[in-house]
């Protein structure tokens, strides 16, 4: 720590990165407390408090009418199941996906991979009505399918690019001895790739987990039955029916922010070497 202070002393411009750092992470923290702190107080004590101040007496009162009165249980489960269904078949087929691309040769190779670059480019809010109309076609509108289809088809193309980077930073004479041993394919990406990817596909889980949590817009269009909403569904209808009902709204919030912090927390340690060693271009 002084190591880094009599840098900062030296060095005006490490000083500046510092402090607007500092700043930034204050105007991000400053909204989550205000959100916490709010769900922790009753409702004269929201009224008559600085905004900022910290509860006297902490209640968890509002987390329990709002998880009752807004029907979260089921919007729960629907967010629980999606995502824990979508995010690892997503990376498991993007890992074999783009193990397969790194692994081609021919004139055919460049196109295909070029194909899935072209994936990330489009943004799905463009496409909502076509997807509805192809999902209705198929009759799995209201159905988690309806719903994991679209994820798979619009998450796989960023995975396969920064999976692609990954498998062509690798060595090919760690490949090569594996297959004069008469190791295929399958066995060279079990028993090789598969263990020295942890951190890249930790990352991965949770920048998929995190963007399928949130998702709103394809689950609105999708998801007309209330029975199949996912929590940020849930989360609109709360706050359309108890808007002034500050601390149960907020205490919704944090319900529904609280599983992918968590998610967070237990990956973050491979998250920056994970996108690292995704992120060279190979």
């Amino acid at each position: 720590m002084r190591d880094h202070i009599r840098a900062m002393r030296r060095d005006p411009l490490l000083l500046c990165l510092w402090l607007a750092l500092l700043l930034f992470a204050a105007l991000w923290l400053a909204p989550c407390i205000f959100i916490v702190f709010t769900s922790l107080k009753t409702f004269g004590e929201i009224t008559n408090s600085g905004v900022f101040e910290f509860p006297k007496e902490l209640t968890f009162a509002n987390y329990t009418s709002a998880w009752s009165r807004g029907g979260f249980e089921q919007a729960f489960f629907n967010s629980v199941f999606i995502s824990f269904v979508k995010v690892p078949l997503g990376i498991a087929i993007s890992a074999l996906a783009a193990y397969a691309l790194a692994q081609m040769t021919g004139r055919f190779t460049r196109p295909l991979f070029l194909f899935f670059l072209f994936g990330t480019m489009i943004p799905f809010q463009v496409m909502l009505a076509p997807i509805f109309t192809l999902v209705n076609s198929f009759g799995l509108i209201d159905t988690y399918v309806g719903l994991i289809l679209p994820y798979l088809a619009f998450g796989i193309p960023f995975q396969v690019f920064i999976l692609h980077g990954f498998f062509k930073t690798m060595p090919k004479e760690i490949a090569e001895a594996a297959e004069i041993d008469g190791a295929g394919h399958f066995t060279r990406f079990r028993r090789i790739y598969l263990p020295i990817m942890t951190p890249i596909l930790s990352a991965l889980f949770i920048l998929d987990f995190v963007a399928t949590w949130n998702e709103f817009a394809m689950a609105l269009v999708i998801m007309q039955n209330k029975a199949m909403w996912t929590l940020p569904l849930g989360l609109m209808s709360f706050q359309g029916q108890f808007m002034a009902d500050y601390g149960g709204l907020n205490a919704a919030i944090v319900i529904t922010v609280i599983p992918a912090v968590m998610v967070y927390l237990i990956f973050q340690r491979y998250f920056v070497s994970g996108l690292a060693a995704g992120a060279v271009k190979g």
